[in-house]
């Protein structure tokens, strides 16, 4: 069960000046025990599944609805939460696998591992977030559209600086990336819902080699531009 604090009493509207620690201290409380049940929230999702409700979710989490209502303002707030911080970590281990990448190709082939292997871990949670369980509106309030924006973008730099120390000079890698991004995410959510699925390693080569053999076109054409002008 939930510790006391969570039955805390906020400091009233109007208090003292000498009551600003006290309130300092009772907001990082909140901040903290948010984070907490965002973590219970995770690990409930991957026992349990995507499919897991609000009192299901609680019950594994070791707490009731009423605690969890108390940090989060409804089931969308709970889930907005779970999601960031997914997303964090998807586009932290990202951008940590780009940047120990040599070559343009090397920055592909570690952003389709490093994704799908983060899939792979828990699919579970990457079901739960792609699939909207308790938003009223996903269409509003997407966070996947985010991430995937997110992903994009984090591409689009890295293989936007490959290409330019290789010799590109166009302006297209942007659409390009997120056009490679949009097809890993189409993949990604295939292969997780497929029965007996190969590996994330497995999958992570031949979609590197599908999605290369396109920028690498790209790249030979930017490098033979300026020759076709002189």
């Amino acid at each position: 069960m939930d510790a006391a604090p969570d039955t805390a009493v906020a400091p009233p509207p109007g208090a003292p000046a000498r009551a600003d620690g006290r309130r300092t201290r009772w907001a990082e409380h909140r901040r903290a025990r948010r984070e907490e049940l965002v973590t219970a929230a995770l690990r409930a999702i991957t026992r349990r599944g995507a499919g897991i409700g609000m009192d299901d979710l609680a019950a594994e989490a070791g707490t009731s609805k009423t605690v969890l209502y108390r940090h989060f303002s409804d089931k969308e707030d709970l889930y907005l939460a779970v999601a960031s911080r997914v997303n964090r970590r998807i586009v932290r281990e990202l951008r940590s696998a780009v940047e120990a990448a040599g070559s343009p190709r090397e920055g592909l082939a570690a952003i389709v591992t490093t994704y799908l292997r983060l899939v792979e871990k828990d699919p579970e949670v990457y079901r739960f977030v792609v699939s909207h369980p308790f938003l009223d509106r996903p269409a509003q309030r997407d966070p996947v559209q985010h991430l995937t924006g997110v992903v994009a973008d984090e591409t689009a730099t890295a293989i936007t600086a490959h290409l330019r120390a290789a010799g590109s000079t166009s302006a297209a890698t942007d659409v390009l990336a997120h056009g490679v991004v949009a097809m890993i995410r189409a993949a990604a959510d295939r292969w997780i819902s497929t029965p007996d699925r190969p590996d994330a390693d497995a999958v992570a080569r031949d979609l590197t080699d599908l999605a290369w053999g396109g920028l690498a076109t790209f790249l030979d054409s930017t490098r033979a531009a300026p020759q076709e002008d002189r």
